[in-house]
C-alpha cells in the first residue's frame, strides 16, 4: 500500500506540474531614444475594456513601481471608463498626464489569446526489487503491481495569454521601450496580475528604463 501511495502521489504531481500556470518574458526592445536618466515617475493605464482587469493590473504595477521608489500614478482619473482617445481630447489628456509629475507612460494591451490542446501520454512505473515477497508467487505480484502499473493518457487545452507593454517618453510622445510577455493557464486575474508585474518592473529595471532603488 505504501508503493502503491507513493506512484499515485508522483502521478498527480506530474499531473500539476503540466497543467501549472506561468508567465514569461518572451522579449523586450529598449529605443535609440531613451534617456540618460531612469524614469522616476510612470503614469500607468491598462487598454481594456474590462474594468476588474484594468484595475487589478494598473493597481499591481503600482505596488511594484512603489516598491521600488518610483512614483506610479494610475489612469482611472484621467482616462476615466468609457474614454475614447479623438484628436479633440489628445492634447488635454497628455496635459493632465505630464502636469500629475508623470515622465513616462507605460500601457499594458492583450495582443492574443489562444487554446492549444495537446497529448499527455500515459506513465508506466518500473521499478524492480530483488528477488522472493513479492515476486515469489505470480498472483501475488500481479494484484501488487497491476492497480499502479500505468496512467493512462489524456488530453488537455492549454489557454496562452499574449500582452505587449509600452513606454512612451511623456514629453515627447515617443515609445523608448517595449516588451511582450506569455501566460500559459492562469488560475486567476489576481494570481497571473501579481506575477505579471513583478516581471514587468523587473525588466524595466534589466532594461535600465527605472532604477529600481
Amino acid at each position: 500500500m505504501k508503493k502503491y501511495n507513493l506512484i499515485f502521489t508522483f502521478l498527480i504531481l506530474a499531473i500539476l506540474v503540466s497543467c501549472s500556470p506561468s508567465t514569461k518574458i518572451i522579449g523586450s526592445w529598449t529605443g535609440p531614444n531613451t534617456p540618460s536618466e531612469p524614469y522616476k515617475s510612470i503614469f500607468v493605464t491598462g487598454i481594456t475594456e474590462n474594468l476588474v482587469a484594468r484595475q487589478t493590473f494598473e493597481n499591481d504595477i503600482d505596488a511594484q513601481l512603489e516598491a521600488r521608489k518610483v512614483t506610479a500614478v494610475s489612469s482611472f482619473d484621467i482616462i476615466p471608463p468609457g474614454f475614447r482617445a479623438t484628436e479633440e481630447n489628445k492634447e488635454a489628456t497628455l496635459k493632465a498626464i505630464r502636469e500629475g509629475g508623470s515622465d513616462a507612460i507605460l500601457t499594458v494591451a492583450l495582443l492574443d489569446q489562444t487554446s492549444e490542446t495537446r497529448y499527455v501520454p500515459g506513465t508506466t512505473m518500473y521499478s524492480p526489487m530483488s528477488y522472493g515477497g513479492y515476486y515469489g508467487r505470480f498472483y501475488g505480484y500481479y494484484s501488487y503491481y497491476n492497480p499502479v502499473m500505468y496512467d493512462p493518457g489524456y488530453y488537455a487545452t492549454d489557454k496562452n495569454y499574449y500582452l505587449e507593454m509600452n513606454l512612451y517618453d511623456a514629453n515627447t510622445e515617443q515609445l523608448v521601450w517595449s516588451a511582450q510577455s506569455e501566460t500559459t493557464n492562469p488560475s486567476s486575474i489576481e494570481t497571473f496580475s501579481r506575477s505579471f508585474s513583478e516581471l514587468v518592473v523587473n525588466q524595466l529595471i534589466k532594461d535600465g528604463l527605472i532604477s529600481g532603488k
